[in-house]
């Protein structure tokens, strides 16, 4: 079987995709991973077969431009309203500038099934093409064939640029997150697996110290201004009995004359550095967050735009952590994080619950069996 996954040129919305594709290719498949832009280093560390269908792309120049064309929905997705309508103008572009190589790429390569990402919708346009079936992965605590459909339903264009009169019916969806925390069941249950990357943690991370250890992170996407969630922990970890590790703090937080019990690295393997942490600080996104709670680590997330006020509201009903805004972190809510046995029972409950989940290469038979299944 001939499987193309593809990812929107995003870090966070490649790595979902690449325990699925290893299985696969394991499996015997011929496996092919089609994205762009900061996404494809990921996806050849892992080994897997790659192509840049949209080469010298910066998906900042898509985003801010399709903000600025619509103020009130991008007012409303920074107060973190969980709305999929901005979403879907934001990824419809970049979904138009994959697609013509893509296009050519399936056109020439033959899949016998499409794999994507939810806002990856040029894969759904390929899959219409080819008339192979397209199963989704979710990549967050959204229902992943709503953001398709988002993105899809501003495709028109596109669509028939290619011949397409619309994206086809989601064949299956792949949920990696826990039921138990979203509150929903949306598709067959796949376990999410943390890609730890190329590069080996440093061994003091590895192991709990002689005090908690609190990692705080941020986004992926690259973002120059001052970070307030990164300022205010290190601020807040001069009064916790706490050791904390910034990882890729903006310029001005690194730069700081920080308390002696902060440390700063540029990059770290969580699915490694987390199980032996006291707690995670993070800004919601969703690989973040699950990879947390896969560890069973207590984690603070800060609401934010769009699905991040989402994730920060489900984590905290779900008692496997704490939703506190950026600017009201404070000492006690660190020491509370490693510290609560309610937070940490609930996150190891959820660790249990995603171990028991299939698989990746439990569900790549699944999907041949699908397939063959299909008329």
């Amino acid at each position: 079987m001939r499987v193309l996954l593809v990812a929107s040129p995003m870090v966070g919305h490649v790595l979902p995709l690449v325990p699925l594709a290893g299985a696969l290719r394991d499996a015997g498949h011929d496996v092919l991973v089609a994205t762009a832009a900061d996404a494809v280093a990921p996806a050849r560390a892992a080994g897997l077969e790659v192509r840049d269908v949209a080469p010298g792309f910066d998906i900042r120049r898509v985003f801010l431009p399709t903000a600025l064309r619509h103020p009130v929905l991008a007012v409303r997705s920074a107060r973190g309203d969980p709305g999929t309508v901005l979403v879907g103008h934001l990824f419809a572009p970049v979904a138009d500038r994959m697609a013509d190589r893509l296009v050519r790429l399936a056109d020439e390569w033959r899949p016998d099934l499409v794999v994507h990402e939810p806002l990856a919708v040029a894969g759904s346009l390929v899959a219409a093409r080819r008339g192979v079936p397209v199963v989704l992965v979710d990549m967050a605590l959204f229902d992943a064939r709503e953001l398709r459909d988002s993105a899809a339903a501003r495709l028109g264009p596109v669509l028939r640029r290619h011949g397409v009169d619309h994206v086809p019916a989601v064949a299956e969806v792949l949920v990696t997150a826990p039921p138990s925390v979203t509150r929903a069941s949306r598709g067959r249950p796949m376990r999410h697996v943390p890609v730890a990357g190329d590069r080996p943690a440093p061994e003091e991370l590895t192991r709990p110290g002689p005090r908690p250890r609190v990692i705080v992170t941020r986004s992926t996407v690259d973002d120059p201004r001052p970070d307030p969630m990164m300022r205010r922990v290190a601020a807040a970890a001069a009064d916790a009995d706490v050791d904390v590790v910034l990882v890729r703090p903006d310029r001005r937080t690194a730069r700081a004359q920080l308390p002696p019990n902060v440390t700063v690295v540029d990059w770290l393997p969580f699915a490694t550095v987390f199980p032996a942490a006291g707690g995670v600080v993070h800004h919601g996104g969703a690989g973040t967050l699950l990879t947390a709670l896969a560890a069973g680590v207590p984690q603070l997330v800060v609401p934010g735009a769009g699905d991040r006020t989402v994730h920060a509201r489900l984590v905290a009903a779900r008692g496997a952590g704490l939703a506190v805004p950026a600017g009201e972190i404070t000492a006690a809510h660190l020491e509370r994080l490693v510290s609560d046995p309610g937070l940490a029972r609930a996150a190891r409950e959820v660790a249990a619950e995603i171990a028991a989940m299939p698989a990746p290469r439990e569900v790549a038979g699944q999907l041949t069996a699908l397939l063959g299944a299909l008329p």
